[in-house]
């Protein structure tokens, strides 16, 4: 199977640069699997579209500011202008770290993405802050460029990144962050720090569409799974079957597994809130003898494409993904490749808003 198989041309302004005013604001492509018919609608729809035996399952994940500027060799640079820290447009001499995977606590060490690469080697030290407050050693080299840090000992690191780091917009987004992103760049859920980017198919929800939900009789439950390194590396092989996905670490409570279980059980429908969700529920699922969603921590790195057999999730909330990724292709395994780039063609010929802060579309 081809990567270019999974390729479509998208204009560029409807790649939406900034959130909607309202999250619920969001249209809402309804994809019907077993027909192939699509319907036009609005995300404020989707509470109409559950039944009242449905379990909704979400990724409770929430993003941190895990993108840092700083200087080489210890020299100090004060970084705090979003429009100076445009991504893809760096100040001069400055130095962006991109932390995307705790490796260890103690010592703190990390998996990170750098720019400009050719800068910085092992051995070399960069300082953060308008005081170099923050302190890293480059440690170690992956083998797409990515970069392992060891930072110096402090007494609160979190809230340092809190005061010094940047909201890692993606790279599509053309623009530096802005205090806004902080809370619109994370759903109304998010409780678990740990992600690099926001899972995007829970950024259409409300307090009101939830509460909404719940007078319907609609189940939840919140599993976590921390969005990594995987989100910003391209498919680099030709052939499907040949990439091979960057582990991201997970959780499940036992009081979410039994709920799971117990609907998978009762044959009532699971609802996965995007891609996220899906690939955790799966990984899960696939290790287990009886295919139950089994309880507890570790890393997933299941990689879906077309002729997957979906053992958990029934329907599914999802964001629209760009041409060539693995998002796109889980998605194709879910409702076939024929159906999604069908619908991906409806949608950009009606104008939908693709990607994080776009529209989106539930596939039942």
């Amino acid at each position: 199977m081809l990567v270019s198989d999974f390729d479509y041309h998208l204009p560029a302004e409807l790649i939406a640069q900034h959130p909607l005013p309202g999250r619920a604001d969001s249209r809402l492509l309804h994809l019907n699997g077993a027909s192939g018919t699509l319907k036009d609608c609005t995300f404020r729809d989707f509470p109409e579209m559950l039944r009242p035996h449905d379990l909704v399952v979400f990724n409770n994940t929430r993003v941190f500011p895990a993108r840092l500027f700083g200087r080489k060799n210890g020299s100090i640079v004060q970084a705090n202008d979003p429009d100076e820290c445009r991504l893809g447009s760096r100040p001069h001499g400055k130095i962006e770290v991109l932390l995307t995977r705790q490796v260890s606590a103690e010592p703190n060490e990390w998996e990170c993405l750098v720019r400009p690469g050719r800068k910085i080697n092992i051995g070399d030290s960069i300082s953060f802050g308008d005081r170099g407050e923050l302190r890293a050693e480059v440690i170690g080299r992956g083998p797409f460029g990515e970069r392992h840090l060891r930072f110096v000992p402090v007494n609160d690191f979190f809230g340092l990144i809190e005061r010094l780091g940047h909201i890692p917009l993606p790279p599509y987004i053309g623009r530096g962050d802005q205090p806004a992103d902080k809370e619109r760049y994370q759903t109304v859920y998010a409780s678990e720090r740990g992600s690099v980017a926001a899972p995007t198919g829970g950024l259409h929800f409300t307090p009101d569409i939830l509460l909404q939900m719940k007078d319907r009789g609609i189940a939840t439950t919140e599993i976590t799974l921390h969005v990594g390194l995987g989100t910003f590396q391209p498919v680099r092989a030709n052939r499907v079957e040949e990439h091979q996905l960057h582990r991201e670490s997970y959780r499940i409570s036992p009081e979410a597994a039994q709920k799971i279980n117990a609907a998978r059980n009762a044959n009532r429908r699971i609802i996965a809130i995007g891609t996220t969700t899906v690939r955790t529920l799966e990984h899960c699922a696939a290790f287990s003898p009886n295919h139950e969603v089994q309880a507890g921590s570790g890393e997933a790195d299941i990689f879906i494409y077309p002729g997957y057999r979906f053992r958990v999730a029934n329907a599914l909330l999802t964001n629209f993904h760009l041409p060539k990724s693995t998002l796109l292709m889980l998605i194709s395994a879910f409702a076939g490749r024929d159906q999604i780039l069908a619908a991906y063609n409806h949608a950009i010929a009606h104008k939908y808003r693709f990607y994080s802060y776009g529209d989106c579309m539930f596939v039942e």
